[in-house]
Formats: structure tokens, sequence, C-alpha cells
């Protein structure tokens, strides 16, 4: 599709092209120390960073990284929260050369052992906790070394006196490590690790940055090969669509963990690049996120609608000042039009939905933050220089306005394959274009609507059933917190339409009430046939529900049936 009508919806002050410059994304950080030194770069429950102490100890721990025998494109894994030292290690292992490889701190033995084999990591910096997780695990690993720090090395007194007894009582154990042997102290690392620059060479264009794991809801996780150019190129854009961003002067709420892509660019990279500040959460709990919003002013929140759905139904919302928020880009999941005309009402801020992929760094699509006519249920245009096309399912043949098809895309942003999986490499990748595995169609002005995931379409009685509709009209009922539609094995129609759903604090309705409501907003094929309440739904660590997870649990309970 050689056609881009998203072009003529661009405002003056957003370039369709951009110049990027072809420096490692390290060398931001470097830059940010030296035109604003004495600015904070990070502040951590109480602790504030300035981005001379940022930058002095990513060059510690590189330098410490390479006496212990890191080379140039050997990985190094990140199993932490969002907290300072997780973007110490961060920055300081692309100083030192190496491949990032970030970790969800939630996996299991089985995951660690996995991902760890699968990347070949040689070192891994954990959370205390975590160790024994990690030794259990070692011998089915290419790890040779252990970094091991706490929540408590960047608490300020006397909070980092407290914690350790805090955190016993919450895990029931505590971890003592020494600094010897394979196993080293980050804070020993600091005290001992200098801070000398590293003089390297980078290919811009070839060079991994990151490998950041697939979710693996199919088969086995896939390790994303993303490239320097992949990183600088998409968080450029994301600069460049967020143009009244002031550098040096904007506050970032961290709340989306760096472990996925999305809070790494838009948070963690992007807040370097322009030389602002931080202000990280290593968990998202509601309340706390309201009392950091209110006191510590942040003017950019990217987030998931899970995130915006929970602030927004906490009872004491009222009494917190959210009017610093200027901008906020949703994604992970479908933003429902309800949260995000309420979200703008309590704050005063923009709140816009996105689109994009771990494999493309991850944004490819966007609404304009600061349009004053937004369209609804889009996920935006694509961002300068990303293309964008709908094709026939499996094939390379662009559709025409108006048609459901598989979205694809090109543009500097997409990755550079997955690692060691050529196989899956040249599935996804056909001739220059990244093919989503999403369904979704394109109007005639340009605008992007994700249907569904090509595995989540239902097909119940011979009917096609997007559950991404069903879901929209179900968000629409005052009664309803958080939903999410599913196809479950039916043996009469194939299929069958489940909605799982979470009520609102106080609020009730019943399956009969929600019945009724579905058949005067849908077509009747479309209307869940069956409805389960639950106190919670299951997700990923940035907020995005796990439908599948949802499936096999209904395949499970049907197979347990059949065999009672």
């Amino acid at each position: 599709m050689t056609e881009k009508p998203w072009l003529a919806q661009y405002p003056p002050e957003i370039p369709h092209t951009l110049d990027y410059e072809h420096i490692p994304v390290q060398e931001y950080l470097t830059r940010a120390y030296k035109k604003f030194p004495t600015k904070i770069a990070i502040h951590f429950m109480g602790r504030d960073l300035s981005y001379k102490e940022l930058y002095e100890s990513s060059l510690k721990f590189a330098n410490y990284l390479q006496s212990i025998g890191i080379q140039k494109g050997d990985r190094v894994a990140i199993m932490l929260p969002n907290c300072p030292q997780g973007v110490i290690g961060y920055y300081g292992a692309l100083y030192a050369g190496a491949i990032v490889v970030q970790t969800n701190p939630l996996y299991t033995e089985r995951e660690i052992a996995y991902q760890m084999k699968d990347s070949g990591a040689k070192v891994i910096l954990a959370m205390d906790i975590l160790y024994p997780r990690v030794t259990k695990v070692l011998k089915d690993t290419s790890l040779e070394n252990i970094i091991v720090t706490g929540i408590k090395d960047y608490l300020p007194f006397p909070k980092n006196l407290v914690y350790p007894f805090i955190q016993k009582k919450q895990y029931g154990f505590s971890v003592k490590v020494e600094h010897r042997g394979i196993n080293h102290l980050f804070t020993e690392i600091m005290k001992v690790g200098k801070a000398e620059p590293i003089s390297m060479s980078f290919d811009f264009d070839e060079d991994i940055a990151l490998l950041q794991y697939t979710g693996g809801t199919t088969g086995f996780p896939k390790g994303v090969m993303l490239t320097h150019k992949n990183l600088v190129t998409n968080t450029t854009m994301c600069t460049a669509w967020n143009y009244k961003a002031i550098e040096g002067e904007e506050s970032i709420l961290g709340v989306l963990p760096f472990f996925h892509v999305y809070g790494m660019t838009t948070v963690l990279i992007f807040s370097v690049m322009l030389g602002n500040r931080m202000v990280l959460l290593p968990k998202f709990d509601v309340e706390t996120a309201l009392k950091t919003i209110d006191k510590q002013k942040p003017t950019i929140f990217p987030g998931a609608p899970t995130i915006y759905i929970g602030l927004l139904n906490h009872p004491d919302i009222q009494k917190y000042d959210l009017s610093s928020i200027v901008a906020c880009l949703s994604g992970s999941a479908p933003l429902p039009l309800e949260v995000q005309e309420k979200f703008e009402k309590v704050t005063g801020g923009r709140l816009v939905e996105g689109y994009g992929l771990t494999e493309t760094s991850p944004v490819t699509h966007a609404n304009l933050i600061y349009a004053e006519d937004r369209i609804k249920g889009s996920v935006g245009i694509p961002w300068p220089d990303t293309e964008a096309a709908i094709f026939a399912v499996d094939s390379t043949t662009p559709l025409p306005f108006g048609e459901i098809g598989e979205i694809a895309v090109k543009g500097p942003q997409v990755m550079k394959g997955y690692w060691n999986r050529p196989e899956d490499t040249a599935m996804t990748l056909r001739d220059g274009w990244f093919l989503t595995g999403d369904l979704g169609y394109m109007d005639e002005s340009g605008y992007f609507y994700v249907v569904d995931r090509k595995k989540d379409l239902i097909i119940a009685g011979g009917y096609n059933i997007y559950p991404r509709d069903v879901e929209e009209v179900l968000y629409e009922h005052s009664a309803i917190q958080e939903c999410v539609v599913a196809g479950v094995p039916d043996p009469y129609r194939g299929e069958t339409v489940k909605a799982f759903i979470v009520l609102k604090e106080g609020a009730s309705v019943t399956e009969e009430e929600l019945n009724t409501f579905c058949r005067e907003n849908l077509a009747a094929f479309k209307v869940p046939r069956i409805y389960e309440f639950r106190a919670e739904l299951p997700k990923t660590a940035v907020g995005k529900i796990l439908r599948r997870t949802l499936i096999e649990e209904e395949k499970a309970k049907q197979k347990v049936t059949v065999q009672s």
C-alpha cells in the first residue's frame, strides 16, 4: 500500500520525517549529565539522584562488569522492579557493550531458567528477595555471576533501616548475601567501582541493545532483538509526538515496569533523552500512585487502561490533586472511551490511546495528544517514518479502506528479528513488513482501528465475533469496572462468548440485567452466553488482562468435567 492518507492529519508541529542521531542509547545519558549535571534524574520513595550521580553510578557498574569478564555482545540480565538500580544497571550494561535482557521479577524458577538459558546471559542483577530463586536454576543456565541489591539500598534514612523488617514480614524470610565468589553486592560495586568513561565503537544499525522477551502466550517466549537504532528512533518519535514536552522541565511517572518495553521506551529512555525527571514506583498500588501524583506533580503519565481504571475507581480520588498531569499515552490494551473521558475530566490533562508491540520498540501508532477532535475507538495514525497497511490475512496483499485484515508496519523501530529463531523471523518479517498478528482496518483519513488479535477471534456458529466489540459495550454499563470477553469451547457452536467481569465496589448487577443490556446494544450472535463475576482478572505486570489464561482455565475445567 503506497497511499499514506494519515500524513494529512499531522499538525505542523510534528514533521513527517525525523532526523535521528546515530548514537547508542547510553550516549543520551552522557549528554544529559553534561547538560544537566545537578538536575534530578530519579525520584524514588523520598530519595533523589542527580544526573551526575546516575551517570557516574552507571560508569561504575559498567567498569565492574568488564572487570568480571563481560565483553561486547555478552548478555546481562536485569530482574528488578522500577528502582534506581534498574536504571543504573541498564545504562551501565550498555556502557560496557553488553546486551540487556530484561527479566520479570515475578517469573518462576522455570521461567527464569528458560530465559537465562535461551539468552545465554552471563550476569544477572537481581533483587535480594529473588536470590534463592536464581541460585536454584544456576546449573541450567550460562550465568557466571549474580549481582544482588535491595529496595533498601536507595531508600533515604530512616526508611532504609525500617524496610528490611517490613520485607521480612511480607515475605516471611530475609536474605543475606556476602560479596565474594560469584556473588556481588550492588552497594559494594558502588563503593569500589571506577566512574571512568569506556571507549567503545558501536554499529547504530546492527548492534543489539536489548533482548526483550515476548509474553509467550503461545509456545515459548521469543527474544526480540532490538537494536540501538530501534530504541533511539522510537524514543525520538515519542519526543516528536509529545512536542509540548520541555527539555529538562518535565516529570514522568514511572509506574509501567521497565522490564516491559513500553515502560522502557516511554519512561526510562524518553526521560533521559530529554534530561527530565522520572518518578519511580516499584509496583502499581492505587493509593501510593495517587499520593505520588499529588506530591511529586508528574506532568507525563504513560500507562495502561487497568491503571487508569484503578485510579478512577478509588473511593477517595477527590482528595488528591491530579491536575499536574498534562499528557498520557495508554497502551497494552484497548482504552474504553468512558475511561478516557472521565480521566481527562478528573485531571484536566490529555489521555490518548496508542498501539504497538514488543517487536516495534514498541509504538507504531497513536492518537494526536493535543488535537481538539480525536477519533473515537481508533488507535490513531502511524508515527513519523512509520508506514502501515492492512493486508489480507496470511499474505502481503493490501486491502481497501474499511476492510478488516492483518495490520502490518514498516519503520526504523521494527526489530532486527527473533533471537536464534530464523524461521520465526522469516514468518513475521516479509518483504520489509512486520506482520503484527492483529486484525484491524484503516479508514479513508488514515486512522487505524484494532479489531482483535487473530488468535482471539471467536468463531461461534459460523459467525466471526471480535471480543473488543463486546467489551466496549460492557464497559458502558455503570456497574462494570473491568471485563474481558473470550471464546470458550462449546459442543454446539464450536465456541461461545463468555464475559469475565469485575464489578465496581458496591455495585451489583445480575446476569439477566447484563443480558438485556447487551441485547440492546449488540447483534444477537455477539451477546455473551455465559457471565462469570470475579474479584479480579489475571494480568501481566503492565496491566494487560490475560485473556489466554482465562481460556486455558476454561479448557481445563471442561476436560475435568468430561473425565468425571
